[in-house]
C-alpha cells in the first residue's frame, strides 16, 4: 500500500492587482512577500503554513468561482479571526454556523472577490450528534 503524502504547497491566483491582492494575504497570513518581476510569492507562513503566488490575470474574471480554500482557526476564536479579515479588507458572505455538527464556518471575500472559508472545529466533547 502507498504511503500518500500530498500536501498544499500553493494556492495560485490570477489577479488583477498582484501586489495589491497579495498584500491583503500577507497581512491575513503573516507572511513576507517576494516580489518578482510579473508576479508576487508568499511563501508559507510556519510549519502546515501554504505559500501563495499571485500574477496578473490573462483574461477576464470568470462570473462564477468554482472553488474556493478554507482555513482553520482554534476553537472559539472565529468570530474575532472575521473581525480582522473584514478590517483588512474582506468581505462578509454568508455563516454556517448550526448547520453541521463538528465545523463551523464563516464564507468572506477578498478584496478582489475571491471566496474563501474560515473555520473551526469544536472539540469532540462539545459536537453535537
Amino acid at each position: 500500500m502507498a504511503n500518500h503524502q500530498l500536501a498544499l504547497g500553493a494556492i495560485n491566483l490570477e489577479a488583477e492587482d498582484p501586489t495589491a491582492l497579495a498584500k491583503f494575504w500577507a497581512a491575513a497570513t503573516g507572511a513576507e512577500s517576494s516580489i518578482g518581476e510579473d508576479s508576487v510569492y508568499l511563501p508559507p507562513n510556519g510549519p502546515g503554513g501554504f505559500g501563495m503566488f499571485f500574477q496578473q490575470e490573462a483574461a477576464p474574471r470568470a462570473e462564477r468561482q468554482v472553488a474556493h480554500w478554507g482555513l482553520t482557526v482554534p476553537w472559539v476564536s472565529l468570530a474575532a479571526e472575521v473581525e480582522r479579515l473584514i478590517g483588512l479588507g474582506a468581505v462578509h458572505q454568508w455563516d454556517v454556523l448550526d448547520e453541521v455538527p463538528h465545523v463551523q464556518w464563516t464564507t468572506l471575500a477578498d478584496p478582489e472577490g475571491n471566496l474563501f472559508c474560515v473555520a473551526e472545529h469544536p472539540p469532540a466533547d462539545l459536537q453535537r450528534s
